[in-house]
């Protein structure tokens, strides 16, 4: 009897085939794949599909031919391809066989103090390199550390990668990748080829994300994608994933300009035109009411900061003398902000400044 129940408790089970587990049953549907962010799923794979970086492009394209290269520092805005670029670079030099092997990347998420740059990266570059690419393309005779974000590491950690980029030139490769190139030591920036990413323009990031949507058969009309690339300020990372998150949200609907404001944290226009008007009206308990209002519906005061500048800058019934004013109060409270002081209190006092200068003249 126990061997009867084993017998049947065997045969009830799916059976997988050997290499692959895919059931063998009558419905042979094979396994889902799995959902991959489509700033990954997009992500250029060779240097080619690299966008609007024709000078860096084509300094590796040569590098890539002689299967040489330098020690880079990638600078610019985030979003514009530093970090694809390099990946993409090291792809085509080693091929995917030997691409995890030849390939050390950190970036502000790791450990990356003096300690770790003097034993993980020290260590890393040291190995000696060998084997040869499965398809006969020369591989180069050296390993590439990528160092992302590197503007963030310490300034002794900076320090402690000058002597191993020198003593390890002939078997490894530094790329570091940063935001602000003035926040590298001299020491380092002098010993790397220097690239600057540009923000990307309007039309290549509207092309790309009309490209995307076909793919993935998103509705979005040629005005809210115009909308999302100027939302996204020329990072073009941050565009696809508001529009992968407009498309969840749709479920399959057309995506509209307003469910892009809304993934964006963007203020609405009509809100800014309440808190212009409140300040031109003179009354301070209009504008404390306003201000509340605000800061209730969980608006971000930073991001009010930054539309409030180009709505002042595009204003043409300001002069130039009150347009200085305000812009000076705006980078006041945005240096606040960025050191924790109160939302409210510090949205009050630019609004306060903003009223003072409409009240002025009337």
């Amino acid at each position: 009897m126990q061997a009867f129940l084993k017998g049947t408790s065997v045969s009830t089970k799916p059976q997988f085939t050997k290499d692959r587990a895919i059931p063998t049953g009558s419905s042979g549907e094979t396994k889902k794949v799995k959902p991959v962010p489509w700033v990954e799923k997009y992500r250029p794979k060779c240097v080619d599909e690299v966008a609007f970086q024709e000078e860096v492009v084509a300094v590796l394209k040569k590098s890539l031919e002689g299967a040489d290269l330098p020690n880079l520092l990638f600078y610019g805005p985030p979003g514009t391809g530093k970090t694809s670029t390099i990946l993409a670079a090291a792809r085509e030099l080693f091929g995917p066989e030997l691409f995890r092997l030849r390939v050390l990347e950190l970036n502000a998420s790791d450990e990356r103090g003096i300690q770790v740059v003097r034993e993980k990266v020290k260590n890393f570059a040291q190995l000696t390199v060998s084997g040869s690419r499965s398809d006969g393309k020369p591989c180069p005779p050296f390993k590439i550390v990528i160092l992302d974000e590197a503007d963030s590491m310490t300034s002794a950690a900076q320090a402690a990668l000058r002597r191993t980029m020198e003593k390890e030139s002939k078997t490894t490769r530094f790329c570091l990748i940063c935001n602000y190139v003035s926040r590298i030591i001299e020491p380092l920036t002098s010993r790397c080829s220097k690239f600057r990413f540009k923000p990307l323009s309007d039309k290549i990031q509207r092309e790309r994300l009309l490209d995307i949507a076909e793919k993935e058969n998103v509705k979005i009309s040629h005005e809210v994608i115009a909308y999302l690339v100027k939302v996204s300020e020329g990072d073009l990372r941050k565009a696809i994933t508001f529009l992968q998150s407009a498309t969840r949200l749709t479920g399959g609907k057309e995506v509209m300009r307003d469910v892009i404001t809304d993934i964006a944290g963007v203020i609405p226009a009509t809100t800014i035109d309440g808190i212009f008007t409140a300040c031109q009206s003179g009354s301070f308990d209009k504008l404390e009411a306003v201000v509340k209002d605000l800061i209730d519906e969980g608006q971000a005061a930073v991001q009010l900061v930054n539309q409030l500048h180009d709505v002042v800058v595009e204003n043409e019934d300001l002069s130039d003398k009150q347009k200085s004013i305000i812009t000076e109060k705006l980078a006041e409270v945005d240096k606040c902000l960025a050191d924790g002081a109160d939302e409210h209190l510090q949205l009050m006092s630019l609004c306060a400044t903003v009223m003072q200068q409409l009240t002025q003249n009337c």
